[in-house]
């Protein structure tokens, strides 16, 4: 793979430390990217770091998306640090298992701050660098849920949601300075994200939902995302049947799909 185009690239990606950031890092790595990783449990970062040995360099910065307030002068160190960020990947996040009038606003507002804010603070304080150089590349983990709403998910597919409004706004104003925006829609993968997805008064759910189980590895998920970057796609959907059928459904029937999702269970 060492003619990949990724091949002496920054890559930096947040929730390095399991999942599709596992993934994703493993798959860099052994294209040749320079990495920077990111999550909260610096532990387990160091763990993904020392597998990452196809990589020219692997630094770790440990961060909390949550607190977006904080991230302006962490992405300004990483990019001191390191001369540059190539491509940003936005992948940590979490989810939510609680219906609406069960959620506090305190979980509301930290999953917004997660998966909103929190990539928002990053991309804001990596932009003067990118398009002073006139190369960058956004790559946004974000949902099937982005494009629709589904019962015990209102925070999480708001959050979703807000992504695709700010990265769509981003391309189209962007595009003359040659900074790509490929935004990923996965359906069920599986990981930890049910495990660690909230209910209502913050608590993780601590269990694995079915479809969750049963989703597409980490690492299928991974070398699609690559793929779709290294081709500047814009949107890539990552889904099975019953996940496509959805979108296809919303988008051209939006009726029947609002009265087949009506009192689905968490």
């Amino acid at each position: 793979m060492s003619d990949s185009k990724f091949k002496n690239q920054v890559v930096w990606i947040t929730g390095a430390s399991s999942g599709i950031g596992e993934a994703l890092a493993h798959q860099f790595a052994a294209r040749g990217a320079r990495l920077v990783l990111s999550a909260r449990r610096e532990e387990e970062l160091k763990r993904v770091a020392d597998l990452c040995t196809g990589a020219p360099s692997v630094s770790i910065c440990s961060l909390d998306l949550s607190t977006p307030e904080s991230l302006g002068d962490i992405a300004k160190s990483v990019v001191a640090r390191e001369g540059r960020v190539d491509v940003m990947i936005h992948n940590a996040g979490v989810s939510q298992r609680s219906f609406a009038a069960d959620t506090s606003y305190d979980v509301a507002e930290f999953i917004m701050r997660t998966n909103y804010l929190g990539p928002i603070a990053l991309t804001n304080s990596l932009l003067p660098s990118m398009r002073a150089r006139g190369q960058g590349h956004f790559i946004v983990v974000s949902s099937v849920l982005g494009k629709f709403g589904l019962p015990g998910r209102s925070a999480y597919c708001a959050s979703k949601h807000a992504l695709h409004g700010f990265f769509d706004t981003l391309r189209a104003e962007l595009w003359k300075d040659n900074i790509h925006v490929t935004l990923v829609l996965p359906g069920w993968v599986h990981t930890n994200v049910s495990m660690n997805a909230l209910t209502g008064n913050g608590t993780p759910q601590g269990r694995m939902d079915p479809g969750t189980a049963s989703g597409f590895t980490p690492e299928f998920c991974a070398n699609r995302i690559i793929i779709a970057a290294q081709n500047n796609e814009t949107e890539v959907n990552i889904v099975r049947l019953k996940e496509s059928a959805a979108l296809y459904l919303k988008r051209f029937s939006p009726g029947l799909f609002e009265r087949l999702i009506r009192g689905r269970e968490i």
